[in-house]
């Protein structure tokens, strides 16, 4: 199920003189004004569902696409997809309340001056970042098709052509786990995740110790209570599973609880939903809560923020991945078009054509 909302581009006009409008640099293209925003809903299936996170289950999700078009008909898409409404303090219907809040302000704007809209954007509506992360993406994928470069490569390059990608298993019978565990190492993967919490913590000790022992050379394994549990908890699994090795993700609810367990603690701890934005990360890097960083792009604002979030990370020699809670794969009313992270990044670190939502991430 889809619907669609638009700016059309008589209203175009009649915004041209918003009072949170920014005059753009010397040089602006009158066709790289942004002539019109779509906002699509769209409902998505999840594959294998319902996936079970903490105490949630999802069996399909609301998503939200952005199209912005400029005057000369370029046409730059974006998304942001929450995992329900409890992952994060981010919904699907405030998504696009902030979207229709913020757009009128934006119609006219160079889309090549990405600073700038954030600072339009801003200037409208303070906070949801994860609203303004659907904008902020579009704008990269406009400028990259003016460009004609990849996105990737306009963020900086690539170091590779290819990255490994990990499967998410989600809560399930420890049994079950170790069998989807050693199902998809037989298919190739070689990074797993595996979702703990909202259970007994017995069985949460008992999934870990199962997927463990089917873990082959090489392969890695991250355990993610996603916020689930108490400082007591990780401080018990950590010592009862002291002999499986894994990374412990985001075991506790907030940067403070995760503090605690420094020194108490055998496993590394990647930090995900309490790094909402460079000054969490800031935080988490000068007290030393975190090893690592499991990070999402609309979580933080979009490509913009997580650049300099990953060039953070990379200058205290922090490993850190890149991904996002969910997505879907073609946006509706956009024949022909892809909206994914296929249409901004190489054909080399695409996901695979079936089942997009198949290894999912989040």
């Amino acid at each position: 199920m889809a619907e669609t909302r638009a700016v059309p581009s008589h209203q175009a006009r009649e915004s041209s003189g918003h009072e949170g409008r920014r005059p753009g640099p010397a040089g602006r293209s009158d066709d790289m004004g942004i002539a019109e925003i779509r906002v699509h809903r769209r409902e998505l299936a999840v594959v294998d569902g319902p996936y079970r996170v903490g105490a949630n289950s999802f069996d399909h999700l609301d998503s939200t696409v952005v199209e912005l078009i400029t005057r000369s008909g370029l046409i730059g898409y974006g998304e942001t997809c929450p995992l329900g409404p409890t992952y994060q303090p981010h919904h699907a219907l405030g998504a696009r309340a902030a979207l229709a809040e913020m757009a009128p302000a934006l119609i006219g704007h160079d889309a090549r001056f990405i600073g700038l809209a954030h600072r339009v954007m801003d200037d409208a509506l303070t906070g949801h970042a994860y609203a303004k992360a659907a904008i902020d993406i579009a704008l990269w994928d406009l400028l990259g098709k003016a460009c004609g470069m990849r996105v990737c490569d306009l963020l900086g390059g690539t170091a590779v052509q290819r990255v490994p990608s990990y499967w998410a298993l989600g809560v399930c019978e420890p049994d079950e786990a170790a069998r989807v565990a050693a199902e998809k190492q037989a298919l190739g993967f070689k990074r797993l995740q595996v979702k703990v919490g909202g259970r007994a913590l017995e069985e949460d000790i008992e999934a870990i110790r199962k997927v463990s022992r089917t873990l082959q050379p090489g392969v890695r394994l991250a355990v993610d209570a996603n916020r689930t549990w108490t400082v007591a908890d990780a401080i018990t699994v950590s010592r009862l599973c002291a002999d499986d090795v894994f990374v412990m993700e985001q075991p506790c609810d907030n940067l403070q609880e995760t503090l605690a367990l420094r020194g108490q603690v055998r496993h590394p701890i990647y930090l995900d939903e309490s790094i909402e934005d460079l000054r969490a990360l800031d935080w988490a890097i000068a007290h030393g809560a975190a090893q690592g960083f499991g990070l999402k792009v609309t979580r933080v604002g979009g490509l913009s923020a997580f650049r300099t979030i990953r060039d953070t990370c990379d200058a205290f020699h922090l490993p850190h991945t890149c991904d996002d809670a969910w997505g879907g794969h073609r946006p509706p009313a956009a024949p022909g078009g892809r909206l994914d992270r296929g249409a901004l990044y190489p054909p080399a670190l695409r996901p695979p054509e079936p089942d997009p939502n198949r290894g999912r991430v989040n």
